[in-house]
């Protein structure tokens, strides 16, 4: 995607935000210089054409300026764990009627060997190996925009286990290395243990090895989850009775088609396309992920898999895992489709302003510039989307039967949907 510049009286507005926003978010940084550098680099972020380089937002000619951000995001040790949660912190007050935290994987492709976590690696986004970082980002997303607010890089073996190319890297020592799922759980717990964030559910995909683990982990933290994962996931079912033996296991898949006779019509409008479309959905109660390894009982309560159907599929195409088991299916069938929105925003605003960019080989480097790139595509949305009236919003209708769609009504104004949300937690702690 060409990477263009924002027209000037948008630019200006991104600018006039920027200021305010540094004065929000970077108030960790102790030196005003930290601050002003911070200023210019999220400016050549939003205004420079092409690859957001460290040189290409100096500019041609000007050394000193790039020897200087050079400093400030590959060797200054300012903490960006304080500006991520100041934003995060601020887009919950801000952000129009947020919904959930959905995780979206980054795979960041790279020619050389230098770039901290690279490595040669099997990529299920790109479906083959490639030598690559592999990175996630955790977004803060509503029907309407979504931003990002953390990320992770992974690191592969060598990485964390070399001694000599971990201090080449400035790896702390604290650092691990996990899978790409693994990583991004770990910050979401990380988030809800220390961020002081509205209770929101967790959006993710994973794959079936990685299933059991994580939904061990957000259950640890009471954190509500809604989690795509592959029909030919085991299931467990059923419970043990004289007159019921069990339970019983099962792909996803065949135990969501063994109900589609109680499918129900959804009819939501898909994000960004403002195009009608059509969902048939059902649901189980499964007691978890079957691990052979692990045969006892599970350590947390059922769990729902909910299945869906396009218009047009003869069997189910999408499954989902949650322990949201309060809301109707249309809710969150919603909430699972907000990494549509993601995905949208990822490419129209978190691209542009250079989140794949950064060039340098520290693993500082690279959590400053994804930080700093993180309040360039806050500031970049916030300044230049405002809502319309008469703007069509992401809906869905249950009509509660398999037959005929109707179309969807016009929603009444509502409260911020929160599902799962238990009344006695006002925070995540």
């Amino acid at each position: 995607m060409a990477r263009g510049v924002l027209p000037e009286e948008s630019s200006k507005e991104v600018s006039e935000l920027i200021d305010v926003l540094i004065s929000l978010f970077f108030e960790s940084l102790p030196r005003r210089d930290q601050r002003n550098w911070a200023r210019v680099y999220l400016n050549g972020l939003v205004s420079t054409a092409g690859k957001k380089t460290i040189r290409n937002i100096a500019g041609a000619g000007a050394s000193s300026v790039e020897q200087s951000l050079q400093q400030f995001i590959s060797k200054s040790p300012w903490d960006w764990a304080p500006v991520r949660r100041s934003l995060a912190q601020y887009l919950e007050r801000t952000a129009q009627r947020p919904l959930a935290w959905v995780v979206r994987p980054m795979v960041i492709e790279k020619a050389g060997d230098r770039s901290v976590g690279v490595g040669r690696q099997f990529v299920p986004q790109l479906g083959r190996t490639a030598n690559c970082q592999q990175a996630s980002g955790i977004w803060l997303a509503s029907s309407e925009a979504s931003f990002p607010v953390e990320w992770t890089l992974t690191l592969p073996g060598p990485w964390t286990s070399e001694l000599l190319r971990r201090r080449r890297a400035g790896i702390p020592d604290t650092a691990r290395s996990l899978t790409p799922s693994q990583d991004a759980v770990h910050a979401v717990q990380r988030m809800a243990a220390t961020w002081q964030l509205q209770r929101r559910p967790v959006v993710m995909d994973l794959s079936n090895t990685e299933v059991p683990r994580s939904v061990e982990a957000l259950y640890a933290q009471d954190i509500p989850f809604v989690l795509k994962v592959d029909g030919t996931l085991p299931v467990a079912f059923g419970a043990a009775g004289r007159q019921r033996p069990g339970p019983y296991v099962a792909p996803a898949r065949e135990l969501i088609d063994s109900l589609r006779s109680q499918r129900r019509v959804v009819e939501w409008t898909r994000h960004g396309r403002g195009e009608g479309a059509v969902t048939l959905l059902t649901s189980a109660t499964v007691l978890g992920a079957h691990h052979e390894d692990r045969p006892g009982p599970p350590a947390h309560p059922p769990l729902l898999l909910m299945g869906a159907w396009t218009e047009t599929a003869l069997l189910p195409t999408e499954f989902w895992l949650t322990n949201i088991g309060d809301r109707p299916l249309a809710q969150l069938f919603l909430l699972a489709k907000l990494t549509d929105r993601v995905q949208l925003d990822f490419g129209d605003i978190c691209e542009q302003v250079g989140i794949r960019d950064f060039e340098g080989r520290s693993f500082r480097g690279w959590h400053h510039h994804a930080t700093l790139a993180s309040v360039a595509h806050a500031a970049t949305l916030l300044a230049t989307r405002r809502p319309h009236e008469g703007q069509a919003r992401p809906a869905a209708h249950d009509d509660g039967r398999y037959g005929t769609p109707r179309p969807a009504p016009v929603p009444p104004p509502r409260r911020p949907l929160n599902p799962g949300r238990a009344s006695r937690h006002e925070y995540i702690r």
